[in-house]
């Protein structure tokens, strides 16, 4: 039997040899590179949901250069102290699988780590790098996996979805969350927006306790096309003239903030 549920009627699903099924007949085929589309069509709002190919790239290319490894070990280290043995872990909104990747390494043969996310490009990707997960293309907001089956939800720059997260945890699991600092890009910031407004914390969500908030700065030292990827990866990317992004390709160094909280919130009774 797999761990996961049907999207359409909620039923375990079970494997059958490079498909899972459920008893309604539902099936959802493995494609070559490991991952399982469990996004049905009548589900998507758009033909290509979620970051697009350039944007997947991009974020693939500057996280290869490790800038974002102290983060990354972080939230791994974070996550195996809270994280308890037979149980799952979801990184909901995963993308190209670079946190995740860290989960399942740090936890080894303790619990399956699960990434999930809309974008069938950063899956795919995911998918034929990280073979130690769990790679789904699927709804964050209707994730097909059984109710409290998971002792910690991550979010890492994705939104987060407290009532799914609270059906998804064990009682008194935790959702550990990645949010911009207040001083976060700032000098990226300062290219596009005559006035530049701190980030932020994120409130507690609906149905959880704030634990513990931890803080995350280094200062980074990019090249002109590391800060043009950079730049292409982050939410206000639309906001970049072609004109400002060659500018920024151009340059021979460029400096910049990295800022991020590092939430930790658990499940109310």
């Amino acid at each position: 039997m797999s761990a996961y549920c049907c999207p359409l009627c909620q039923s375990p699903l079970q494997s059958q040899g490079t498909s899972l099924l459920c008893h309604q007949g539902h099936q959802f085929d493995y494609a070559k590179e490991g991952y399982i589309n469990l996004l049905p069509v009548q589900f998507k709002k758009s033909k290509q949901p979620g970051d697009n190919q350039d944007m997947v790239q991009a974020r693939r290319r500057f996280l290869n250069n490790e800038h974002y490894s102290f983060l990354r070990d972080a939230l791994a280290r974070k996550v195996s102290s809270l994280h308890l043995s037979g149980t799952h872990i979801v990184d909901m909104g995963c993308g190209e699988g670079y946190y995740t990747s860290e989960l399942a390494k740090q936890l080894s043969q303790t619990g399956q780590v699960f990434g999930i996310d809309i974008a069938k490009p950063a899956i795919r990707y995911a998918a034929k790098r990280y073979s130690e997960c769990e790679f789904a293309v699927a709804s964050s907001k209707q994730i097909p996996l059984s109710e409290h089956c998971c002792s910690v939800v991550t979010s890492v720059f994705a939104p987060v979805f407290a009532q799914e997260s609270n059906r998804l945890l064990v009682d008194g699991g935790y959702l550990v969350v990645v949010s911009p600092g207040p001083m976060h890009l700032k000098e990226l910031k300062e290219i596009i927006y005559n006035e530049v407004r701190a980030h932020q914390e994120i409130e507690t969500p609906q149905g959880f306790v704030r634990v513990s908030q931890d803080l995350l700065t280094q200062e980074l030292v990019l090249s002109g096309d590391t800060a043009k990827d950079l730049s292409l990866m982050t939410p206000f990317a639309w906001k970049f003239s072609p004109e400002q992004l060659t500018e920024l390709a151009q340059r021979h160094s460029f400096t910049v903030q990295a800022e991020f909280y590092l939430s930790v919130f658990q499940k109310s009774s």
